[in-house]
C-alpha cells in the first residue's frame, strides 16, 4: 500500500525513475480498487464512482509509467506505443517490467541503489 500512496504523493512528476516494485503494485491496487467500484456500480446501476475514481489516477498513472520508462533509459513517450494495437502493447509491457538499469541514467540515479543505502542490512 505504500508503493500506492508514494505514486499518489507523486501525482504529476514525470521526471525522475520508478522501480518495478513501485510501478507494479500501484498498478496492482489500481486495478483492485477498480475491478470493486466497477462492481459497486454494476449493483447499484451506476459507474460513476469508476468514472471519477479513473479520471483522478489518470495523471498518477502517466506519470509512474513515464517513470518506470525513465528507469530503464527509455522517454516517457514510449508510453505512445499503447496506441498500436498489439505489437505497441506487448513491447511496452516488456518495457515495463525490465530490470531497473544498474547505474546513473539521463533521468536520474538508480532507485534501487537510493533504497538499498537508506536501509543497510
Amino acid at each position: 500500500m505504500n508503493w500506492y500512496i508514494t505514486v499518489l504523493k507523486k501525482y504529476a512528476v514525470f521526471s525522475g525513475r520508478a522501480t518495478r516494485s513501485e510501478y507494479g503494485y500501484f498498478i496492482l491496487i489500481n486495478t483492485i480498487i477498480t475491478l470493486i467500484l466497477i462492481v459497486i456500480g454494476n449493483s447499484i446501476g451506476n459507474n460513476l464512482l469508476d468514472t471519477v475514481y479513473s479520471l483522478g489516477v489518470f495523471v498518477p498513472t502517466l506519470a509512474v509509467t513515464a517513470r518506470r520508462l525513465h528507469d530503464i533509459g527509455k522517454s516517457g513517450w514510449w508510453q505512445l506505443l499503447l496506441f498500436i494495437p498489439i505489437i505497441g502493447i506487448i513491447t511496452l509491457i516488456i518495457f515495463l517490467v525490465k530490470d531497473s538499469m544498474p547505474f546513473d541514467n539521463l533521468y536520474g540515479p538508480n532507485p534501487k541503489e537510493l533504497l538499498d543505502s537508506n536501509h543497510p542490512v
